[in-house]
C-alpha cells in the first residue's frame, strides 16, 4: 500500500513540523513503523516477534515462569500464553508446572529452541541495518541510550 505525502497550500509538508514540536507523536509514528517492519522480517523469517523475544529471554537467563517472561517483555499474559502454546508445539520450549508455585508453569528453552534461536537472530543485524539506515552508527547508539533512559524512567514512576 503506497503512501503519499500531501502538502499545505503552502507546499510544505505538515508531519515533519508536527514530530518536530510533538516528540510523542514522533515516537509512537517512529515505533509503529519498526514495529511494521519487524513484524515483516519476523514473518520472513517463520519465527514472530513474541517468540522470537522469549527464546532469547530463556537463552540468556533459563527457565522462567509465563508471568515473567510477561513482565519483563512488556508482553500481555494472555498473548504470552499463545506464544509458549506456539513454542511448546513446536518443540522450541518445554512448561512444566513450577514446583515451587503449584499455579504457575516454569519454561525452558529445549535444544531445538537454541537451534532455532541462533538461526533467527543471524538475521538479526542485516534487518537492524536496513531498518535504521537513516540513522549513522552514532545516532542509533545515541537513540538506543536515548530509549533505554525513557523506558527505564516509565518503569521506575514520575520524577
Amino acid at each position: 500500500m503506497a503512501t503519499t505525502t500531501r502538502t499545505t497550500d503552502r507546499g510544505t509538508a505538515y508531519f515533519p513540523q508536527l514530530a518536530a514540536e510533538r516528540l510523542d507523536i514522533a515516537l509512537c509514528r517512529a515505533s509503529a513503523a519498526v514495529a511494521r517492519a519487524a513484524d515483516a522480517h519476523a514473518a520472513r523469517e517463520g519465527l514472530g516477534v513474541g517468540q522470537h523475544l522469549v527464546l532469547q529471554m530463556l537463552d540468556a537467563v533459563g527457565p522462567c515462569s509465563q508471568q515473567t517472561l510477561s513482565e519483563e517483555l512488556r508482553i500481555d499474559r494472555s498473548v504470552m500464553v499463545g506464544i509458549c502454546d506456539d513454542l511448546e508445539q513446536a518443540g522450541h520450549v518445554h512448561r512444566e508446572r513450577n514446583p515451587h508455585d503449584r499455579r504457575s508453569y516454569a519454561v525452558t528453552i529445549t535444544g531445538s529452541g537454541r537451534q532455532r534461536l541462533t538461526t533467527a537472530q543471524a538475521s538479526i543485524p542485516a534487518f537492524l541495518d536496513d531498518t535504521f539506515s537513516a540513522l549513522t552508527d552514532d545516532e542509533r547508539g545515541q537513540l538506543g541510550a536515548i530509549l533505554a533512559k525513557l523506558l527505564q524512567a516509565s518503569v521506575s514512576g514520575p520524577r
